[in-house]
């Protein structure tokens, strides 16, 4: 059986070159539809001690909105890498990884997709935040339906057949037009936001399913929360450490380790 060696193992030297967050939202800082309040709690001391996080989901523009305001970091990247929310003040802003002719053009076709997705895969309906969307479709397999593998793989195929990346998170099959992809968004959302190129030796990647294995892929220290058990067969790619806990509870274990990485240098 395939193992991820435990959060616990990482030598503390590994933590000091860090300087960020990278982070998937369901699953990973949620559960039950909510935040959980020790995920909550861990954003604030992160953004407390001057560590800049970023969300990055295969969520809607719509529906990531109320929390790129809301929630303290410093953006959100929606729609696996589509969208980029962040704050200016009190404005929220938005940006997109495509022009307005493309992304018209690319919408015409993911309706099409979507319509057919759902005629002949038994079961299969749209997510219901579809409405929040602007740059892909998603198709429920987790959240409020549930579909088997043999349908999840069918959706997927449809999607390909029409030219779309698809993708799996733990609620959803996500697909879209372009090369995009939480890597991608990494790169675009730490330059934007922080005003320097992303290196993946300086962030810390935490996620719960198969969407988020190319992160896990590149980025050196990357943390599955403890529910990623269930995709374990899956993976091509597993995250280098895996927490104890769950969801949120998983995602404080990271914050309080990578806080405690960084007073280690000044305690010895």
């Amino acid at each position: 059986m395939r193992t991820i060696p435990p959060l616990g193992d990482c030598p503390s030297s590994a933590w000091i070159p860090l300087r960020g967050v990278l982070t998937d939202i369901d699953d990973t800082l949620t559960g039950e539809g909510g935040i959980a309040p020790a995920a909550l709690d861990a954003l604030h001391r992160l953004a407390a001690a001057g560590v800049p996080v970023i969300a990055i989901t295969g969520r809607p523009a719509g529906w990531s909105e109320p929390f790129a305001m809301a929630w303290p970091v410093r953006g959100i990247v929606a729609e696996n890498g589509g969208v980029l929310l962040h704050r200016e003040g009190e404005v929220l802003r938005t940006e997109f990884a495509q022009e307005d002719a493309t992304r018209a053009a690319n919408f015409a076709r993911l309706q099409a997709c979507a319509r057919e997705i759902v005629a002949t895969v038994p079961g299969a309906t749209l997510a219901r935040d579809s409405a929040g969307r602007l740059t892909d479709i998603a198709i429920d397999h987790s959240e409020f339906t549930t579909l088997d593998d043999e349908a999840i793989a069918a959706v997927c195929d449809r999607m390909r057949a029409h030219g779309l990346v698809a993708t799996v998170s733990s609620i959803h099959v996500n697909g879209w037009i372009g090369d995009h992809s939480k890597w991608s968004a990494a790169h675009w959302a730490v330059q934007r936001l922080t005003g320097q190129a992303f290196d993946p030796a300086e962030w810390v990647y935490v996620g719960d399913s198969t969407n988020d294995q190319l992160m896990f892929e590149r980025v050196p220290v990357s943390v599955g929360v403890a529910n990623i058990a269930r995709f374990l067969p899956l993976l091509d790619h597993l995250p280098a450490y895996v927490t104890t806990a769950e969801r949120g509870d998983g995602f404080a274990e990271v914050a309080r380790a990578f806080l405690a990485g960084r007073e280690a240098p000044a305690a010895g």
